[in-house]
């Protein structure tokens, strides 16, 4: 079997030959102490091995295979049933031996049965070794004790030998049976091993041994070259789901009979030590199958955005899988596997769940330290709200202690998160500020600055609980610009004046109110007044449709605020009005057409033409301009029509008999109502346009 000494820990191969050549009889001990060391515990790494041509190294399993010789069968090929037939029979004289010990009874010498269960024994583990079929030593029989019966007992003797007085009479076969033990559990280790990566193992028998037997040494030594050592964990969406990670009940069945018999052997670090590795490296392989691998923080920092947000997306997938069924799955394997030890299965289960979050919290600290940008809010929150949503599962999977320290790294992660979006979303002030350019947008339309920070932040408000929560805890770097008072000013006010706002409320309104400023500031570009309105109007109607179109928006900012808006929207359309239309309804006034109670002819023709030349200049110039919003431009062309056709209509009802008819009436009246009317119907439209001469 493949033998891969855990870290920080001496192999068995190791200590095998150290032992060899410190004593080259392995039936005779160095010493008496040295005796009841390999038996005291303290150093099981020392013990003999009475097989001195078989290494447990992977490296040395060919030579190995060469050089373990099988049991003698040179009398009838009898000796395998020989060992079949006797093993049950020296076991019961073992059991009183046993009984013997256990009532405080000191034997004179130590038994022969001893010797020869030793061998038997020793006997027994060649054989597993040797076997390329399916595995016996996990079937227990009635004629047969298991090898994991006969190793307990092999323990037990252990354990009972070293009480006895330090006599030397008792040395050999304390060292005898300390060699065996030791055998056995790196034969254990081994299998433990083996059946821990391959999970699969029985689901492939079926499908064409496409993995190795356990025993299979050939096949194992293939395996130990390839990359897939360690097994992947299922994938969530299999429709085969089960309640271990991969592992037919049999297999946990049996991982629990070896780690029974190791910690019961005093082998309880060496069996800990194999599966945490072991299962660590499933993990791994698990997170990388679902394409997440170890990026360190240089790594991050260096990554463009559009790559790392494909990470980040990857990153939020694999955490959700980790706590939802990754997690869970690994804690029912480790409580089954050590059940008879639950302190130890959820120590296992914690250091080996802790090290995979930390791995992925290390990723999310490293995200937060990256350069900050408006673009990466989103993906911050969306880290952050997974962060967040963590921690409830974290208290049904791990111990309140791990528990409390897994959320004391979840929240300093999510803390350096909250501190960057904060940041991030107050830079906003500083982007509009920034966006000083001085060249009007042409034709009076939606300003791209205005178009940006309202998707923005429609956007943002669709995560306004998180944001909320993260403004609330992190509310000192809100406020340490010193602007709390000038905030304070602008918060929003709803129908309960007593509400204190939220501090995200507060600084979404200090962007709205910095945007407003700023559009009222790009207005004065323009040389014509009108157009400094329509500008004015188109921005203004905007932003109340992006507040309208957004319920997070609408619950921030407040009713208060978007009827001041709106007012000012209303004031807008009135200067434009005046600005615009006054002078042309000048043209229609009575004021000034009469001399001596007669009508000025001469007086009437310049009114006609005025208007004229008025009306064809408005509509060609704002034919022109844009008004995006429908209802906006409706609302427009239906005040000015409201406006200047009945006064136009009154006008010339009342004064083009004045005109002789004829040639002078064409020259002066050049359009009826209903062409003016159709001409104010195509301002707006962003198609400059010139009047055609009509007349009806």
């Amino acid at each position: 079997m493949e033998k891969i000494p855990p870290e920080n820990c001496d192999s068995f191969s190791s200590q095998d030959e150290k032992n060899k050549n410190n004593n080259p009889d392995p039936d005779v001990p160095s010493s008496t102490s040295s005796a009841h060391e390999s038996l005291s515990g303290e150093t099981k790494s020392d013990a003999l091995d009475t097989s001195a041509e078989i290494t447990t190294t992977e490296e040395n399993n060919e030579d190995s295979a060469a050089t373990i010789e099988k049991p003698e069968t040179t009398e009838d090929s009898s000796s395998t049933s020989d060992l079949d037939s006797s093993l049950p029979k020296i076991s019961e004289d073992i059991d009183r031996f046993l009984s013997q010990l256990e009532s405080n009874q000191t034997p004179e010498e130590i038994p022969d049965s001893v010797e020869k269960f030793a061998k038997l024994v020793d006997d027994q583990i060649t054989i597993y070794i040797l076997d390329e079929d399916p595995i016996k030593w996990r079937q227990d029989s009635d004629e047969d004790p298991s090898l994991l019966e006969s190793v307990n007992k092999i323990s037990k003797l252990t354990t009972a030998l070293s009480q006895l007085p330090s006599d030397e009479k008792y040395n050999a076969s304390i060292n005898r049976i300390g060699g065996v033990l030791q055998r056995a559990m790196s034969y254990f280790e081994d299998e433990f091993r083996s059946m821990l990566e391959n999970v699969d193992s029985e689901s492939n028998d079926q499908k064409g041994k496409q993995h190795p037997e356990p025993n299979d040494q050939k096949g194992k030594q293939q395996s130990s070259n390839s990359s897939n050592d360690s097994c992947a964990l299922p994938e969530p969406d299999s429709a085969k789901a089960t309640n271990f990670p991969g592992y037919s009940p049999e297999t946990v069945s049996n991982l629990n009979r070896i780690a029974l018999a190791m910690i019961a052997a005093g082998y309880e670090t060496e069996c800990c030590q194999v599966y945490s590795i072991t299962r660590r490296n499933s993990f791994e392989e698990a997170l990388k199958s679902n394409g997440f691998d170890k990026i360190s923080i240089d790594d991050v920092l260096k990554m463009q955005w559009q790559s790392l947000e494909g990470e980040i997306s990857t990153w939020i997938k694999v955490l959700k899988r980790c706590v939802t069924i990754y997690f869970s799955g690994e804690r029912k394997l480790c409580d089954v596997v050590f059940q008879e030890n639950h302190s130890l299965s959820g120590s296992l289960f914690s250091n080996l769940a802790r090290g995979v979050v930390i791995q992925l919290l290390n990723f999310a600290e490293a995200v937060a330290m990256t350069k900050r940008s408006a673009e990466k809010l989103f993906k911050f929150l969306d880290i952050y709200e997974a962060l967040r949503d963590l921690i409830p599962e974290l208290d049904t999977l791990f111990p309140s202690d791990c528990s409390e320290d897994l959320q004391n790294e979840i929240s300093s992660a999510r803390s350096a998160l909250g501190e960057a979006a904060v940041g991030i979303f107050s830079d906003l002030e500083n982007s509009i500020k920034g966006d000083n350019s001085k060249t009007a947008v042409p034709n009076g339309a939606v300003h791209p600055l205005t178009r940006y920070i309202m998707n923005y932040l429609k956007y943002a408000c669709e995560y306004k609980n998180t944001l909320e929560q993260i403004f609330q805890v992190h509310q000192k770097i809100d406020q340490s610009d010193g602007g709390g008072s000038d905030k304070e000013s602008s918060t929003p006010r709803n129908a309960d004046q007593t509400a204190k706002p939220s501090p995200f409320s507060v600084q979404l309104v200090t962007v709205m109110d910095m945007l407003g400023s700023n559009l009222e500031a790009k207005s004065r570009f323009y040389k014509d007044l009108s157009l400094n309105y329509i500008f004015l109007m188109n921005n203004g109607r905007y932003i109340i449709q992006k507040i309208k179109g957004s319920k997070e928006i609408h619950e921030l900012i407040g009713d208060s605020w978007c009827r001041k808006r709106s007012f000012s929207l209303r004031n807008y359309h009135k200067n434009y009005q005046r600005e615009t239309w006054n002078k042309v309804l000048g043209c229609l006034k009575d004021e000034g057409l009469q001399v001596n109670g007669k009508v000025a002819k001469p007086v009437l023709k310049e009114r006609f033409k005025s208007f004229n030349a008025m009306f064809e200049d408005i509509h060609k110039t704002q034919s022109s301009w844009i008004v995006s919003d429908e209802q906006l431009q409706s609302e427009l062309r239906v005040s000015i029509s409201a406006v200047v056709i009945p006064a136009y209509r009154s006008f010339l009802g009342r004064f083009s008999q004045y005109l002789d008819s004829g040639r002078q009436t064409e020259k002066y009246i050049k359009y009826g109502p209903e062409d003016i009317e159709t001409s104010i119907d195509e301002l707006f439209e962003g198609n400059p346009a010139s009047m055609a001469r009509r007349r009806t």
